[in-house]
């Protein structure tokens, strides 16, 4: 027999369900919120969001490529500073050698003067000989020799002749030597210059 209240619709059957932690078949302990079997399993707690898709993967990957751009453009600036800073400072050191022996040339000239007249002797010759070897090793350099060839560059001519012995502008006599300190000339040699003779006649028959 049916009752009034339920003309018209069916009761819903009423949901039990088994929260025993011990499973009454198997006798093992349940695990806590196992999902049941079929069902999705729940996405782990901090799992990362699911892939940017195309349009975002582009965008990050111009944003790093940029940022990779700034770093390699950073370190060539920090390179080529390094490089100036090189380059400076040996400039200054060079600088800085180049005073102290420009002002220890006459001293050598003297030494040089000497010793061609045989005076540098006894303890004077130790010094100058000293005086010579410390100089050497600050990087100071003696060039003009007899026989070179004339080079305005790094000759200043003083004395000036023609003779049938040369073939081209020849150092036949080195008045005052020159030096210098790496690339740097402190002084040019002083020297006296040949020509040769053949310049001189096509000039007088030039006149």
């Amino acid at each position: 027999m049916t009752s009034p209240s339920d003309k018209g619709e069916e009761r819903e059957a009423p949901v039990i369900r088994d929260n025993r932690r011990i499973d009454p078949e198997t006798g093992e302990v349940r695990e806590k919120d196992k999902p049941a079997e079929g069902a999705p399993e729940p996405a782990a707690k901090g799992a990362p969001a699911p892939a940017a898709d195309g349009e975002e993967a582009t965008k990050l990957r111009a944003q790093l490529d940029e940022r990779t751009a700034d770093l390699q453009r950073l370190q060539a600036e920090y390179s080529n500073y390094r490089k100036r800073v090189e380059r400076d400072r040996v400039a200054v050191r060079e600088q800085a050698l180049a005073n102290v022996l420009t002002g220890l040339l006459p001293i050598l000239d003297d030494i040089d003067r000497a010793r061609d007249h045989e005076e540098l002797t006894g303890g004077f010759k130790s010094v100058g000989d000293a005086l010579d070897a410390a100089a050497g090793k600050l990087g100071l350099e003696r060039f003009g020799e007899k026989g070179e060839p004339f080079d305005p560059t790094v000759h200043e001519a003083l004395m000036h002749a023609y003779s049938a012995d040369v073939t081209e502008p020849t150092c036949v006599d080195v008045l005052q030597p020159g030096y210098r300190i790496g690339s740097r000339i402190l002084r040019p040699a002083r020297v006296a210059v040949a020509e040769p003779e053949e310049e001189s006649a096509a000039e007088n028959d030039d006149e």
